[in-house]
């Protein structure tokens, strides 16, 4: 049976983070930080929200324009790399603070791609569970709390969000195509938070070092992107049995725009059809996917046979490629 999404949310947070504040922190000028990334502001949390209630949120905004309901809902995969705390799962938090009763929910950690890799997780599911009629996929980061706020190069990128789908069965021809995920564990530095985990405590000498804040090597990420995406893609859409060309929108991950704007160039894909919200929202981890495509739908109605490729990137380094016809 095809599954495809039936339901679109997202949230951030009311709190704006513009380029002059960027400015107080590192002294770079907003005018470079806007030319070199596109991005002129970005959205924080407030002290004391959490990751759950963030996802909580774009739950119930995709609910308010949704003819289903939580009663509907069989299975919860939540993505994040930013999860409440070690254990319980970020999943059972949010499902907790919805009252969504005793289904099955869990998390999944491929950092920015974890979106994709939820969203096929829990297709693979439903296809393998006749019992479970509808899947809640979202993901929710919250990144401003790990920022080095001395480091423009990544505190002026990211922001904090989350999205979510519904996910159920559509008629034939329609939903999800294909899928293709890869991860290349060789480059697993290029993208971390060294301490807090068991590889590494999270002591004092480890905050001295400032090890508990996110780094990123960015030159060495965005190459790896521009190398390997345009494979990846070719091999989603062949599986699909389509082309670049069929596509209606192509929504990538908002890494920040000139790297959405490579990486649609090495597509062969005009920005027309790449929806983007990095200039308002900066880089929202993995909810990044699902909130440019409820922007995006939000805009302009995305409308039934529409052929959409979501493509996601993100530590690991981790890569994501969906293909699907909206139902």
């Amino acid at each position: 049976m095809p599954i495809g999404i039936v339901s679109l949310g997202a949230y951030v947070p009311p709190r704006v983070v513009d380029n002059s504040q960027i400015k107080s922190w590192t002294g770079v000028e907003p005018s470079r930080v806007e030319d070199r990334t596109g991005i002129a502001s970005r959205r924080y949390i407030e002290p004391g929200v959490t990751t759950s209630q963030l996802a909580a949120k774009a739950v119930e905004s995709m609910l308010r324009d949704s003819t289903y309901s939580l009663a509907d809902v069989g299975l919860t995969v939540l993505a994040t790399s930013s999860p409440d705390q070690p254990m319980p799962a970020t999943a059972v938090r949010m499902q907790n603070l919805l009252r969504m009763g005793r289904v099955p929910a869990f998390d999944v950690n491929a950092v920015c791609t974890g979106f994709v890799y939820a969203l096929d997780v829990a297709e693979s599911m439903l296809q393998r569970h006749a019992n479970i009629k509808a899947a809640l996929v979202v993901a929710s980061d919250i990144y401003s709390t790990v920022m080095d706020r001395a480091d423009w190069r990544t505190v002026s990128l990211f922001g904090d969000g989350a999205g979510a789908v519904l996910i159920s069965e559509v008629p034939h021809g329609y939903g999800i195509h294909a899928t293709k995920l890869v991860a290349d564990g060789t480059y697993e530095d290029l993208v971390e938070i060294v301490a807090g985990g068991t590889r590494k405590t999270l002591d004092m000498r480890a905050r001295m070092l400032g090890e508990h804040l996110f780094r990123m090597k960015g030159r060495e990420v965005r190459d790896y992107l521009i190398a390997n995406i345009p494979r990846l893609v070719e091999e989603a859409l062949a599986s699909a049995d389509l082309k670049i060309e069929d596509i209606d929108r192509v929504i990538i991950h908002q890494a920040n725009v000139r790297l959405v704007e490579s990486i649609a160039s090495e597509l062969g894909v005009s920005m027309e059809r790449v929806p983007l919200t990095a200039p308002s929202y900066g880089n929202t981890g993995a909810a990044s996917v699902p909130i440019t495509l409820h922007k995006s739908h939000t805009e302009k109605k995305l409308e039934r046979g529409e052929r959409l490729l979501l493509i996601a990137a993100g530590g690991g380094i981790t890569l994501g490629a969906t293909v699907l016809t909206w139902y």
